[in-house]
């Protein structure tokens, strides 16, 4: 997490939400690849070439990360120039970057959560009880799945305005992690694991900053009874103070 919080420079928004996307497409392709392969190789696409049909299903699954990836540069606009963003503009300040960690943390164990990755390990089960065979439903399938996958990864992806959406191995680490809790043989024991370490860098990072005002705070008050004291040269100071004059 960025340190003190600055005014951050106003940045376009288009070329951020392209940002964005590109950032989601890369980091969700691991665990999209399952999908499409499978898609592919049990699908006519309703008497379509196969090519067309696994292409409009990758399609529907990249509109739903392309509606949060414009979700994400909106926020991340209406943050830019304000306090709440640091100086860099790609992350927040240390205590929003904590509550974020704190939500992720909490979504981890989410009966939504859960729902949705259950729905992201099997996709052999949902073909075959989702199955669509008009043109557009290759889309439409694609569609629903990036939705849940939205809904399975969005804030584990959020954890990026903590950290910086222009770091490169916490972009490569989500990816890592998301890929991990669909395809891993223990994937929910995964997503457990990593709501605790959330909650617990989030707490953590929490009681630093409280900790660090306080003492700030505490010392701010010594330093200034009333009226600050004028800074004194050192050999007056000790010319001054004397530990007898204290018994």
């Amino acid at each position: 997490m960025t340190g003190h919080g600055h005014p951050a420079p106003d940045a376009e928004f288009w070329p951020l939400a392209l940002i964005w996307f590109g950032m989601m497409a890369m980091m969700m392709a691991p665990t999209a690849w399952p999908w499409v392969r499978a898609f592919h190789r049990f699908s006519d696409a309703g008497g379509s070439p196969k090519v067309a049909g696994t292409a409009r299903f990758a399609a529907g699954y990249l509109l739903a990360w392309c509606g949060y990836a414009l979700g994400a540069a909106v926020i991340q606009r209406a943050l830019q120039g304000t306090t709440l963003m640091a100086a860099s503009g790609d992350a927040v300040v240390p205590w929003m970057g904590a509550v974020i960690f704190l939500i992720a943390g909490l979504y981890q164990f989410a009966p939504l959560k859960r729902a949705c990755l259950t729905h992201c390990r099997t996709p052999l089960g949902y073909f075959l009880t989702r199955w669509r065979n008009r043109p557009m439903g290759a889309f439409r399938m694609g569609l629903h799945h990036g939705l849940v996958c939205v809904g399975c990864c969005w804030a584990l992806m959020a954890t990026a305005f903590a950290v910086g959406m222009m770091n490169p191995w916490w972009m490569g680490a989500l990816g890592m992690l998301a890929l991990g809790e669909q395809i891993a043989p223990h994937g929910r024991m995964l997503r457990r694991g990593l709501g605790a370490v959330f909650l617990a860098v989030g707490i953590f990072a929490l009681g630093v900053l409280v900790t660090q005002s306080l003492t700030a705070r505490s010392a701010g008050s010594r330093a200034r009874p009333g009226t600050a004291p004028s800074p004194q040269p050192a050999s007056d100071v000790t010319h001054r103070w004397n530990p007898s004059h204290t018994i």
